[in-house]
């Protein structure tokens, strides 16, 4: 484009009619800007269906979902939003500033800690058996990330609490259960209480399709590989920024800049990470007890025992 062009657009309008319309199609693409991720939609009237199916171990893991631990709060010096070493089961500069909160005896810091507890997201494959708001991610996989509400939904599949209830294991091609996603707006917040599982059945009825499916399935654990994490340096000096006790750099700071561009999402980077080709059979899937163990950490999302652990330390 010539400079002469540019000038006679420029009073046209063409170029920030041109811009808008770029910022519009950012603003409303699925998924969250990444094309791995899925994630239901609420019609106009505030609710929101979807059917989708968890799949099983990608080729090589032992368990068909990961776990990972972040932060996201707002301090005097901006916002801090990262995944914690926790997760790692090590130790994280926001967990022991909340810890010496709790046991400051005073109410207000117990009100911060509050605000600043680590939040607890899972990630699984899925199929997109039915997605009426957006049909072209029918018959895909994707990655999904979920909370803890939807977590316990698949521990009650798998462990049901009443005699006349048979357990499935929800991850299963063969003898797993579609799921169905009902969501709806409560007090503001979304709720899936309304979701459950279908009657157990195969996904699809061809194996040949299945392994298809199989080999298309992303790796859970890269998602919590340590290159998915900052050390605990980097994370100790992003937090005294963020809380106003260390001044912003006045000049260029490498390690400042890759925090910067991290503060707009935690979810880990996992485009690089390409899922392995696999050979599969019926009994490569049934065999695995995928049986959660329960953990001390287990619940530690519920503020009730997360508290009480931070007075205990």
């Amino acid at each position: 484009m010539s400079f002469a062009n540019l000038k006679k657009q420029s009073s046209l309008g063409s170029l920030t009619s041109k811009l808008v319309k770029e910022v519009e199609k950012m603003n409303n693409t699925s998924g969250g800007g990444d094309d791995r991720l899925w994630k239901p939609e609420m019609d106009k009237t505030g609710n929101g269906y979807a059917v989708i199916r968890f799949l099983p171990a990608p080729d090589g893991e032992e368990l068909p979902w990961a776990k990972m631990y972040s932060h996201a709060f707002q301090g005097p010096g901006g916002w801090y939003i990262e995944n914690s070493l926790t997760t790692l089961g090590q130790k994280d500069p926001v967990s022991e500033h909340n810890r010496e909160l709790w046991n400051s005896g005073l109410d207000s810091d117990k009100d911060t800690v509050r605000k600043q507890k680590r939040k607890l997201s899972y990630y699984a494959n899925i199929y997109v058996v039915q997605d009426k708001a957006n049909p072209d991610n029918e018959g895909k996989v994707f990655l999904y990330k979920f909370g803890k509400k939807i977590f316990d939904k698949i521990m009650e599949a798998m462990q049901p609490e009443y005699e006349d209830e048979t357990a499935i294991n929800p991850f299963d091609f063969w003898e797993g259960a579609n799921f169905k996603l009902k969501l709806k707006k409560v007090a503001g917040y979304w709720n899936y209480d309304s979701s459950e599982f279908a009657a157990a059945g195969p996904l699809l009825e061809d194996d040949d399709a299945l392994e298809a499916l199989w080999n298309k399935q992303y790796s859970l654990t890269a998602l919590t590989a340590a290159d998915q994490f900052k050390s605990y340096d980097q994370l100790q000096n992003r937090l005294k920024m963020v809380l106003g006790q260390k001044s912003a750099p006045a000049r260029f700071d490498e390690e400042t800049a890759d925090e910067d561009n991290d503060r707009g999402s935690f979810t880990p980077d996992f485009k690089s990470k390409e899922p392995t080709p696999a050979r599969v059979a019926k009994s490569d899937f049934n065999a695995p007890d995928i049986t959660p163990t329960k953990s001390k950490d287990e619940d530690e999302d519920d503020a009730l025992s997360y508290f009480q652990k931070l007075a205990e330390e």
